[in-house]
């Protein structure tokens, strides 16, 4: 099961920020989409900007949405990060 997704930002060219909910963190490059179907409509900036999270994934006001496993799949290739476990770093004994 894929993480579902806690909050999303947009930045500039085309970025978003995303974390999920199992603490994990990433940017999904939006710009290699926007030449394609409806995503056209998102290469107005104040459109692109328009973005909220939606149930376990992300939309815009224009009715675009994507897959919450294709947004996590996208954004673990980018710069994805765990939250060390408090455990982790310790020496035992």
């Amino acid at each position: 099961m894929y993480p579902s997704v806690r909050s999303v930002a947009a930045g500039d060219d085309y970025l978003l920020f995303i974390a999920f909910d199992n603490g994990e963190s990433g940017t999904l490059d939006m710009k290699g989409f926007l030449d394609f179907g409806v995503f056209q409509r998102l290469k107005d900036y104040d459109t692109f900007r328009q973005v909220r999270v939606a149930f376990d994934t992300i939309e815009w006001d224009s009715g675009i949405d994507l897959d919450p496993e294709f947004v996590y799949a996208k954004c673990e290739g980018t710069r994805v990060t765990k939250p060390k476990r408090a455990t982790e770093g310790k020496k035992s004994g």
